[in-house]
């Protein structure tokens, strides 16, 4: 993990275009090649930031672009979309890098586990002749919680959040990034499975083509409704 104080800007481009002016900010280079600009607020969401699988190099300055004062560029670009993200530092003020070595994982709340037990045992609601392979399918990055087959006996990574965010979908895309390099296991499809489904997280999980399921915790338990008439 390399972080970086820059007074900088950023300029991204591919889908979509957008810009940050020169400010104060954190940068986040990860292990997986990925990016992260942070500002001092906004919570844990960065201002922008691009995803692996991706490359990264330190571009070489022209003159022009020394007189407006920048000292270095980054070109993080995406090896599928051709998307790129160039950072333009004005100052560094920070510069340092640690091994945070491999991490253990999330581990799941009470209802998290429950829902991934539930599901292991209904695997029918990912879709009518699907089989379970195992849960808690190892990868280099954590367990993927469930891995499926469905009727035709392709591969499905399934995902499993109380409530799905955008952190959720990026989990799923790491894990389907490692899992269709094993030729054993490629392709693998992704499921994203949830009790609630932000709308900003089931676009990005349709864009990447992964597909969401909401999973109704009560009828997976078996829990009837005492409040309706009939």
């Amino acid at each position: 993990m390399r972080i970086v104080v820059a007074d900088c800007s950023v300029d991204y481009a591919g889908r979509l275009s957008a810009h940050l002016p020169r400010a104060k900010r954190v940068l986040m280079l990860k292990g997986d090649g990925s990016i992260l600009v942070h500002s001092d607020g906004g919570s844990y969401k960065p201002l922008n930031w691009m995803s692996p699988p991706c490359s990264h190099e330190t571009l070489e300055l022209d003159d022009e672009v020394r007189e407006a004062g920048i000292v270095e560029q980054w070109q993080v670009t995406h090896k599928k979309t051709a998307d790129k993200l160039i950072v333009s530092l004005f100052e560094i003020i920070h510069d340092s890098s640690y091994d945070l070595g491999v991490d253990p994982g999330l581990i799941k709340d009470g209802v998290e586990a429950h829902l991934q037990e539930l599901l292991a045992e209904q695997i029918e609601l990912v879709g009518e002749g699907h089989s379970l392979v195992r849960r808690e399918y190892m990868t280099a990055i954590g367990p993927v919680d469930i891995l499926a087959r469905d009727a035709s006996g392709t591969s499905i990574a399934i995902e499993i959040k109380r409530r799905g965010e955008i952190d959720g979908v990026e989990q799923l895309t790491r894990y389907l990034e490692l899992m269709n390099r094993d030729p054993l296991l490629a392709p693998v499809s992704g499921v994203f499975a949830a009790q609630e489904i932000k709308p900003q997280a089931r676009t990005l999980a349709e864009d990447r083509g992964i597909r969401c399921l909401v999973l109704d915790y009560d009828a997976m338990r078996g829990m009837e409704d005492k409040n309706t008439l009939f």
